[in-house]
């Protein structure tokens, strides 16, 4: 039985030391999942171009990015999945939180308390 070859993209690395080691366009802390969700959310490649401040992407790495996703669905799938379980227990940890406090957050919050994060819209529209 042949063994699949492994694939380079020239644009893709995983470094451990940024965004915990996933996938992202080399030389930028820009995830593939990052691209992922502008595209998924119907952003035109040109303007994804220059949708981040810390540098224009060339259409290459754009593409390289999408490729990547598409070669490696299900690890990226995953990376969603773990944030959405993230911020569904951070937002079940706050409503737990305000209801402790009489339906207010907490006038004067213990460290514990302080260390909940406060809920924002998630997940981003994909």
């Amino acid at each position: 039985m042949a063994t699949a070859a492994k694939i380079a993209y020239p644009h893709i690395e995983k470094t451990p030391d940024v965004r915990g080691g996933k996938a992202c366009i080399t030389g930028t802390r820009i995830a593939v999942k990052d691209i992922v969700i502008l595209h998924k959310q119907g952003t035109p490649i040109e303007q994804m171009l220059t949708h981040y401040s810390s540098r224009p992407l060339t259409p290459a790495e754009v593409y390289a990015a999408l490729a990547y996703y598409y070669d490696h669905r299900d690890e990226i799938e995953a990376e969603f999945a773990d944030e959405e379980r993230f911020y569904a227990e951070a937002d079940r940890r706050w409503e737990e939180l305000v209801a402790r406090h009489g339906g207010h957050p907490p006038e004067n919050p213990t460290p514990e308390e302080r260390a909940i994060p406060r809920p924002f819209p998630w997940p981003p529209k994909r």
